[in-house]
């Protein structure tokens, strides 16, 4: 029965370009209770290794992971064909100053919410009882710095707009590539060579929302930006 389940269990995460790794589902098949419709079994399986790191919980096929010499600064464009699923480790909005997006920090810590894409910021007034301002919320472009399931890191480049993609993402969240473009080390990220197959790792997650102020502010100074301090 646990053969069964197991490669069942692996050809329906296979099937979305994801190859786990023996003693990964060996783990997760031994904590199933029985008689679990087999759907809902697929479907926490899916769901939990979303939430793993990939690094550990896969074992990818060379075909799915980054070229040894993705890297070499000395090739000016490259496609890679892939799938390659990979996680998101980290996002920089290029498309606002870093002094800008700690402003928004900021707001948000004040308690002013996020409209549509604008931040709504709630002035008191005396005689009306509060006025609503708008100011701009970025579209980007994101800067994302990507890990696929053999460690090798990439920055990318979403230039076009991917739904999805923001600095509100999940860290740790899956992305599968097709058909990357990479120029110079660096991979250009577009709405029709991207899936995102979601996910969450907690601990890196809090971890990144939580020094996010800190980098910015920090990564400002070094880069001479002007701010409102």
């Amino acid at each position: 029965m646990a053969n069964n389940l197991t490669a069942e269990l692996t050809q329906h995460l296979n099937s979305r370009h994801l190859y786990p790794a023996a003693a990964w589902l060996q783990s997760f098949v031994s904590g199933t209770r029985p008689n679990t419709p087999l759907p809902a079994l697929k479907q926490t399986a899916l769901f939990r290794l979303l939430a793993t790191d990939l690094t550990t919980s896969l074992q990818p096929p060379s075909h799915t992971v980054f070229p040894q010499d993705v890297l070499n600064p000395r090739t000016q464009t490259r496609i890679i064909a892939g799938p390659i699923v990979c996680q998101v480790l980290d996002i920089e909005d290029i498309g606002l100053s870093r002094w800008a997006q700690v402003e928004q920090i900021e707001a948000k810590e004040r308690g002013e919410t996020t409209k549509g894409r604008e931040i709504v910021r709630v002035v008191e007034d005396e005689h009306d009882g509060g006025t609503v301002a708008p100011a701009v919320h970025s579209r980007g472009p994101f800067k994302l710095l990507l890990q696929d399931a053999k460690g090798a890191k990439i920055y990318a480049i979403d230039l076009r707009g991917i739904q999805g993609v923001n600095t509100d993402m999940a860290m740790g969240a899956k992305l599968l590539l097709r058909n990357t473009d990479v120029r110079r080390a660096v991979a250009m990220i577009e709405p029709a060579n991207v899936q995102i197959l979601g996910g969450k790792m907690d601990a890196l997650d809090k971890a990144w929302r939580e020094g996010k102020k800190e980098r910015l502010m920090n990564a400002a100074k070094i880069s001479g930006e002007a701010g409102n301090g």
